[in-house]
């Protein structure tokens, strides 16, 4: 996996059901390096503390191998990296590859897999449409957050190196199962609610579907 661009968003007002509501998702490249801080991207917007940046959402990475997809979908919009909201896009990221806990070294980061991307209404205004949140879903590749484990500096070019592999872990597309399928694999269950890497209100929701 490697790192195809740096994205940071300013401040974007929207209007959703006739109310004004600042949002970070309309990042853009940058040509210069970004710092990979504990909770947020230094110098990113982030306008929904509650929902995004924070110890397990400190940072987002999306695929560049899914970039085709949606702009065949939605052919008629300003593409560019960044369009998902990511503060990384990368080369080669594959759901069914990389597992909650894996840790990496990211240029002088260090940064550990956590969990997936839950689209939200922002993202349907950016789209220009509030399906395009039950096809993210229904596509099964939302990307992923990581923790920042050590910060750091990462830029356009740089490589993933594994560190460590998760043990007794999922990965982030059968975690996205758990989150959205109405009949949702009881082993996997069991073992997201014991993911450290997962926050600790995802692992009570995993305990709740468990039979």
């Amino acid at each position: 996996m490697q790192i195809i661009s740096t994205n940071i968003a300013k401040p974007t007002t929207i209007i959703f059901d006739g109310e004004a509501v600042i949002t970070g998702i309309y990042k853009t490249p940058t040509n210069q390096p970004i710092y990979l801080g504990k909770e947020t991207v230094k110098g990113d917007e982030v306008s929904d503390r509650e929902n995004h940046g924070g110890e397990f959402k400190a940072c987002y990475l999306f695929s560049e191998n899914h970039y085709a997809y949606w702009k065949n979908l939605y052919p008629n919009l300003d593409w560019n990296w960044g369009m998902f909201g990511e503060n990384l896009t990368i080369k080669d990221l594959d759901e069914t590859q990389i597992h909650i806990g894996d840790i990496y070294k990211l240029g002088s980061a260090l940064v550990q897999i956590t969990q997936p991307r839950e689209p939200c209404y922002k993202f349907g205004v950016k789209f220009g449409t509030q399906r395009v949140l039950k096809q993210f879903v229904k596509h099964g590749c939302p990307g992923t957050y990581v923790r920042i484990l050590e910060e750091g500096f990462v830029k356009t070019g740089d490589h993933f190196q594994l560190i460590e592999k998760a043990k007794s872990s999922l990965t982030t597309a059968q975690f996205h199962k758990l989150l959205f399928s109405e009949n949702r694999n009881q082993d996997h269950l069991k073992l997201a609610i014991n993911i450290e890497a997962l926050p600790q209100y995802k692992r009570d929701k995993m305990r709740e579907y468990i039979k």
